[in-house]
Formats: C-alpha cells, sequence, structure tokens
C-alpha cells in the first residue's frame, strides 16, 4: 500500500512529508511549489526510469546517463484529463544495444511501472528514445 498525506498551509499551498521524512510542496499558483499535474508526470518518468536503468543494468548495458522528458497534453474544457503523454528517453552509454534499450522501455511500461499502467488506462502514451555513444 502507498500513502500519501498533505496537509493545507494555506491559499492553496499543501505540503507532504514522505516515508523517508522528505518534504514536498504543492501550489499551482505562487510558483513555491510543484503542481499537482506536474507531480505525475515526474512521477511518471521517475517510475520508468528506476525500471529501465535496472534493466539495462542486468542486460550488462554501459549506461552512464539516462534523462527522460515527458510531455503531456490534455483538453482546454473541464474535465482536463491527460489524453495524451510523450515520453522521450535519452540515453548516453558506451555501446548501448538499440534493441535491448526498447525493450527495457517496453518492459518498464507495459509491466513494472505502475504509474504507466494507471496513466494508459486514461492516456495515450508515446514513447521515443535516443542513444548518444559516448566515449
Amino acid at each position: 500500500m502507498v500513502t500519501a498525506k498533505m496537509k493545507w498551509t494555506g491559499g492553496i499551498r499543501f505540503e507532504g512529508v514522505s516515508a523517508f521524512g522528505n518534504t514536498i510542496v504543492t501550489d499551482g499558483v505562487s510558483g513555491d511549489g510543484y503542481k499537482p499535474t506536474e507531480l505525475m508526470m515526474f512521477a511518471l518518468a521517475g517510475c520508468t526510469g528506476v525500471d529501465v536503468v535496472k534493466i539495462l543494468e542486468k542486460k550488462r548495458q554501459d549506461i552512464t546517463g539516462v534523462e527522460i522528458e515527458v510531455n503531456a497534453s490534455q483538453p482546454d474544457q473541464f474535465p482536463k484529463p491527460f489524453n495524451k503523454i510523450d515520453v522521450k528517453y535519452t540515453f548516453r552509454g558506451r555501446n548501448l544495444d538499440p534493441a535491448k534499450v526498447e525493450q527495457a522501455i517496453s518492459l518498464s511500461e507495459d509491466k513494472y511501472c505502475s504509474v504507466s499502467q494507471t496513466m494508459k488506462g486514461v492516456a495515450r502514451i508515446i514513447s521515443t528514445y535516443e542513444i548518444i555513444e559516448e566515449i
């Protein structure tokens, strides 16, 4: 079970503390914290990122860096569920095998990442990747 508890601290600001003791602040107006919708995209990137790195390490791929950019589209009118999410992975490493990279992304998004599994029920997720060879 995953639990999140947030406390209202005035205006539209809420604060929460993670199971590890880290503080998070949401405030979608003043810029004093994260927008809740932005946190959903961070959750997707973080969830799939962990999986992809673990899978590529098990496949003995020499990765030196991974960046994940998530861009989500939603309608202008309420309700505003995300309807399309673009995920772009940028991998850095030595002799990375594109087939293994594709398999790692697929396994994460289709099997292991609970965030992407949840979002897929509402939005179309389109993933792309780039490999940058490092010497």
